[in-house]
């Protein structure tokens, strides 16, 4: 009988401006996938729900406040050591959230749905989400 796998629970926000462009970071040169672009968000802890993770992550990484929406896409991607169920959920920063800057991640860039597969080097796990966001633009 084979070991069974690691699954990772993590959670990422969608985090929409006003101008309808999508934030997006990139990892720090020490993290592993370094400097890979993806969507901002991180490990649900133990005994924490998988909102108070997100809104965690989002002040931890960006410094912001976010008001984190309803899910909008459940992603599993098989790595080599793990499996990673991502749940994805549509977000806005607070109205009286400081600007995203870079706490702990490499960069950020806001970027337009329709340029997301462009110059950015997004990780495996989050691709699916890139295309569906170019087929359907962000949720309202």
């Amino acid at each position: 009988m084979t070991e069974p796998r690691a699954r990772k629970l993590v959670v990422a926000g969608l985090i929409i401006g006003e101008d309808r462009r999508v934030l997006i970071t990139q990892r720090r040169a020490d993290q592993s996938l370094p400097l890979q672009w993806e969507f901002p968000g991180g490990k649900v802890e133990p005994g924490e729900s998988p909102v108070a993770a997100l809104a965690r992550e989002l002040m931890e990484e960006l410094g912001i406040t976010a008001v984190v929406g309803k899910i909008w896409e459940v992603l599993f991607h098989a790595y080599p050591t793990f499996d990673l169920v991502m749940l994805v959920y549509a977000c806005r920063l607070a109205a009286d959230s400081a600007p995203p800057r870079t706490v702990e991640v490499a960069d950020l860039a806001w970027v337009a749905t329709p340029d997301l597969p462009g110059p950015w080097d997004i990780l495996p796990a989050d691709r699916p989400l890139v295309d569906r966001l170019v087929a359907e633009g962000p949720p309202a």
